[in-house]
């Protein structure tokens, strides 16, 4: 580790490496200590046998404003989804395009089965307030859980069911509809103004990209911070490190425990993934469990997006189930097979597992309250900083956003 950084940043995500990026532009020194073998945090790739795995079923969605500003999307060689999603119920997958975004298909959209034509309109309506409404007026508006916002939009309790649940499930891992109106409404807005994407390299390009434009000798991984005093913390093994500032970028409940704050509470989730020969489904779309019944709440062929996340002739399928179940794998996975073979038929059998991931904090819970303030503060005391999700919203964008944050914020007490 460099002698004496002017700041030290605790974690490598998303929130640690914005934070590090906004102090290098501002030319001030600094040193990333990173407990695990990589950055990205929870946003990370494995790659198994030739297969790019995320952790955990992970977009990013192109009109998110802090990552315009941060990511070269270009150099991600970035491979979209099909706007819509598909839903299963009724015995049959069925499907609901976005007309506006898919041109030539507004005949397909309005005979969908997804709901009544009155919930198409409302979403048309839907979708026109949120892009016409900027993103602080958004987080302005009264919070109340996002069931009754759609209630109060007038949708009906099918479309809320076979679309809304499931879908929010896949995005938000709340498949009660309980979160905050101003987090659904936010995503909502972003999902209509671009493209719901993943790198060709999975989703652990994102922090590779941002890694590779900090200085040298910057980062320092497998360096677990075990305790933070005044303005010295304290790695396994007893290593003490003093700076003018620390930055605490881990995430909510690892970050509570150092800084000495009530833990947050978090949603978690658990992804299965799966080899197969041929692709169940023939568009890159996202696919839900619309009737509710078994434990997948949403599946994607992730080669159908992105071809280069499987080995040549082979596909990947993702399957994302809410919670952490207490099942072993075996279990688990007899469960989803089966309930996969309910969709698409026997041929669900001959999928050959790949890897399994139990994500106890993948996002920050926010009920309505959490919200309020939009953006919590990311000075904890002198000296002591807080970054992360949990500080702004539940996205990629708060993550990266409450990076800089907290950058400016060291930055215009070390000005002082």
């Amino acid at each position: 580790m460099s002698l004496s950084p002017d700041v030290l940043i605790v974690g490598a995500g998303l929130a640690g490496l914005c934070c590090a990026r906004r102090l290098a532009e501002a030319g001030t020194s600094f040193q990333i200590v990173e407990a695990s073998d990589g950055v990205g945090g929870r946003v990370r790739t494995d790659n198994v046998d030739g297969f790019l795995l995320d952790r955990g079923f992970q977009v990013l969605l192109t009109a998110y404003p802090e990552a315009k500003k941060v990511l070269d999307y270009t150099h991600l060689n970035l491979k979209p989804f099909a706007p819509g999603a598909s839903s299963w119920f009724a015995g049959r997958m069925n499907q609901l395009v976005d007309p506006w975004r898919m041109p030539g298909m507004w005949r397909s959209a309005l005979r969908s089965d997804f709901g009544t034509l009155g919930d198409k309109l409302r979403i048309a309506r839907l979708r026109a307030r949120l892009r016409r409404t900027s993103v602080e007026q958004l987080f302005q508006r009264t919070e109340r859980t996002t069931k009754d916002d759609l209630l109060a939009e007038g949708f009906s309790q099918d479309m809320m069911h076979r679309f809304f649940r499931p879908f929010l499930g896949g995005i938000l891992l709340d498949g009660e509809l309980k979160s905050s109106s101003r987090m659904f409404e936010f995503v909502f807005k972003m999902l209509s103004e671009g493209d719901t994407v993943v790198p060709a390299g999975g989703m652990g390009a994102i922090p590779a990209q941002l890694a590779a434009k900090l200085p040298p000798n910057s980062l320092r991984l497998n360096a677990k911070v075990e305790s933070l005093h005044e303005n010295e913390i304290t790695l396994q093994g007893g290593e003490k490190f003093p700076a003018r500032a620390i930055v605490v970028a881990a995430d909510g409940p690892s970050a509570a425990h150092l800084v000495g704050e009530a833990e947050p509470a978090s949603r978690s989730v658990t992804c299965f993934y799966y080899a197969a020969d041929e692709s169940p489904v023939s568009q890159p779309m996202l696919v839900l469990n619309g009737d509710g019944a078994g434990p997948v709440n949403n599946f994607a062929v992730m080669t159908q997006v992105a071809p280069s996340y499987a080995p040549a002739g082979q596909h990947l399928i993702s399957i994302s189930v809410l919670g952490i179940q207490a099942l072993t794998d075996v279990q688990l996975g007899g469960f989803i097979i089966a309930q996969m073979k309910s969709w698409f038929g026997p041929v669900a059998r001959s999928w050959r597992f790949l890897k399994s991931y139990r994500i106890p904090h993948a996002q920050p819970q926010q009920y309505p309250g959490a919200l309020e303030p939009p953006q919590r503060p990311v000075r904890v005391r002198p000296g002591v900083y807080l970054t992360g999700d949990h500080r702004d919203n539940a996205s990629i964008h708060g993550a990266m956003l409450s990076g800089r944050r907290a950058a400016e914020a060291v930055l215009a007490d070390l000005a002082r």
